[in-house]
């Protein structure tokens, strides 16, 4: 019997840079797996599914009360784990996502405030004690983040958010990693890409 998959996610505030390494990481992650005849699925949250697209519409741009946002969030995750990436790793495939439970943590709770005793009842209900083997965590001041989001595309709601609010935000992905150091890699994302990539290398190297 195959292998169980590897399941990675990228994470950070909006601006951060991690969407520019994600392809090459994927075909960092494809050379490492396919001699031994598994696959990399690419995925990302809100989304992964069509009901997940459906909600990330929403989310992203429909003001709504904040429980309902994070009900939506962990709903839209339910799906993702049972359609696409619970399927993935038991078939020995590995599973790339961009984002995933430490966003909601980080967003609704940092961010915008939302009780973390909430946000931990509503991850044990919906993951269990599911987590990915590894979150790389893409880290930059605020300030960094605020002017490369300035240069991309029109902003959606999250994007339009205060310097504050990202402040809290990136305040509580590094709680995050502080508390599960065994399962995140910080990266230094005000670095060039070229840097970032050799440190990419290194970790796939390692896991």
């Amino acid at each position: 019997m195959m292998a169980r998959g590897k399941f990675i996610t990228f994470e950070g505030i909006d601006g951060a840079g991690k969407t520019t390494h994600l392809d090459w990481f994927r075909a960092l992650l494809e050379a490492r797996v396919a001699p031994l005849g598994r696959s990399v699925v690419m995925t990302r949250e809100p989304g992964g599914t069509a009901l997940g697209e459906t909600l990330r519409g929403i989310l992203l741009n429909q003001p709504m009360d904040l429980e309902t946002e994070a009900l939506l969030m962990f709903a839209a995750r339910r799906e993702h784990l049972a359609q696409v990436i619970e399927p993935a790793l038991a078939h020995g495939d590995w599973v790339l996502s961009d984002r995933f439970s430490d966003a909601t943590f980080a967003y609704q709770g940092g961010g915008r405030g939302l009780p973390r005793d909430k946000l931990e009842a509503l991850e044990r209900w919906v993951q269990g004690g599911f987590q990915p083997d590894l979150t790389v965590l893409f880290d930059v001041p605020t300030a960094t983040a605020s002017e490369r989001r300035g240069a991309a595309r029109a902003p959606d709601k999250f994007e339009s958010e205060s310097e504050a609010f990202f402040n809290r935000t990136r305040e509580e992905y590094l709680r995050r990693a502080a508390e599960s150091p065994e399962r995140f890699v910080i990266v230094d994302a005000t670095r060039s890409i070229e840097v970032i990539q050799q440190e990419l290398e290194e970790i796939v190297a390692s896991i």
